[in-house]
């Protein structure tokens, strides 16, 4: 896990919800759809906003990095295994030999945006959608945070899978 990569793509939400919240864009639908107006958005402490926003969606590249990147499951399945870690042992030639024969396959932008997208349509779309059926938002309300979600995990899989 590349760290530095993982601060680069948590700053994707945040420029995404730039563009897509901004009233010129989505955001006057979604200030509609969610029943809030321009005085009650003037009320938050933006500084705090932005900083847990980046906070979370540093939490959702660690998250996605798991899941683009499919060659870290080898350290979890074989974490247990005596000499795990240690140079020179059996488990760790094993390790060190599977990472240099299979270490890069299927780490490219493209294949982090299919997993970002599929991420989004099979883990975001439920959760949003559960909310906003509880909260009697509509259709309108749950695809704009979806396209959201859906665009900035494809992006933070593409750049996780690519450079990390």
């Amino acid at each position: 896990m590349n760290l530095l990569i993982l601060l680069l793509a948590a700053l994707v939400p945040l420029v995404i919800g730039f563009i897509w919240y901004n009233p010129k864009v989505l955001g006057t639908a979604w200030m509609n759809a969610s029943g809030l107006t321009e005085d009650k958005l003037k009320g938050g402490n933006m500084i705090v906003i932005f900083a847990l926003t980046y906070l979370f969606s540093l939490m959702a590249a660690t998250v996605i990095s798991a899941i683009v990147i499919h060659q870290s499951a080898i350290y979890s399945t074989l974490a247990n295994e005596e000499g795990f870690g240690i140079a020179g042992s059996a488990i760790q030639n094993y390790i060190d030999d599977f990472m240099k024969n299979y270490g890069q396959n299927f780490r490219t932008f493209k294949h982090g945006m299919l997993h970002g997208g599929i991420t989004a349509i099979f883990f975001v779309l439920p959760i949003v959608g559960i909310n906003a059926l509880f909260e009697r938002k509509g259709f309108k309300y749950i695809m704009i945070h979806v396209g959201y979600w859906f665009i900035s995990l494809m992006l933070m899989g593409g750049i996780i899978c690519q450079f990390s």
